[in-house]
């Protein structure tokens, strides 16, 4: 089944040939900034089987992980497409929740970056939660 979804304005469109390898919300400092101080929510799939028409800006960072980091978005209406780990290679393409047609495709499972979350931040009890990225160790309560 393809997954089809786009921008805010249209300009660019998206087809994702594959489901979904899992779902997580990211408090990172970036994507604290990328979404207005909320996380990102982010649906992860093979790089491979995204396929984007339509121009997109490209910004390439270090995150705060230390991976090179590009983030894909539309330069017209601002929209936030995805984020790619350049470097080390290998790593799940994070798809913006939000741009997917249908946004309820896979809930988040657990939330990362959580020691970078403001102290006011809404953390969904019931989702395990990493004091940095996926791997590192898991906030005890």
């Amino acid at each position: 089944m393809a997954h089809p979804g786009g921008c805010l304005c249209g300009q660019i469109r998206f087809t994702i040939d594959a489901e979904p390898q899992g779902a997580r919300m990211c408090w990172c400092r970036d994507c604290q900034r990328i979404a207005s101080g909320s996380p990102t929510v982010n649906v992860l799939f093979d790089e491979e089987s995204v396929h984007y028409t339509g121009e997109m800006t490209k910004l390439t960072l270090i995150a705060d992980s230390g991976n090179t980091v590009e983030r894909g978005f539309c330069p017209t209406c601002g929209a936030q497409m995805y984020s790619r780990t350049v470097s080390p290679a290998g790593m799940p393409m994070r798809v913006r929740a939000g741009t997917l047609d249908d946004p309820a495709l896979m809930a988040p499972q657990y939330h990362i970056w959580t020691d970078s979350a403001p102290s006011w931040a809404a953390l969904d009890p019931a989702l395990p939660r990493y004091h940095k990225g996926p791997g590192s160790a898991l906030v005890e309560e």
